[in-house]
């Protein structure tokens, strides 16, 4: 479960990630939406989303209150480029054609990894340096 203070923003980046809408719990009562979000065909791997209506003041202003959310990827570098052109941060690019991480609007690191074995290093990747920021 991760906690998300915009619902649409929130969609539309793990959209980008490549997760689709599955299910969807609105509470009138206790003012909150339950957003479950799945890879295509995976409805038993769902992400929960979390968004309270009227706010999440008593959280930490950097939401991080778990560790990180992982997916695999079929091409982490056409992921990452994909990404990277809809505006999303990438905390660390996949210099080593295994790992990278990206940020959620919600300031939380999704990790990336490539399935099976790692892709050789590709450029402009395998140059960049350590804060992924560019």
């Amino acid at each position: 479960m991760v906690r998300v203070k915009d619902l649409q923003a929130s969609m539309a980046f793990y959209q980008q990630l490549g997760l689709e809408e599955i299910r969807r719990h609105d509470s009138e009562q206790g003012r909150f939406t339950l957003m479950f979000m799945a890879p295509p065909g995976q409805p038993e791997c769902p992400l929960e989303l979390t968004y309270n209506w009227d706010g999440d003041d008593g959280l930490p202003s950097d939401s991080r209150h778990f560790g990180h959310v992982a997916y695999e990827v079929d091409d982490i570098y056409a992921t990452c480029d994909q990404l990277q052109k809809a505006g999303i941060i990438i905390n660390r690019p996949p210099r080593d054609g295994r790992m990278a991480f990206v940020r959620s609007p919600d300031n939380i690191s999704i990790e990336l990894l490539q399935k099976g074995e790692a892709l050789p290093p590709q450029e402009p990747w395998a140059s960049m340096g350590n804060t992924g920021h560019w």
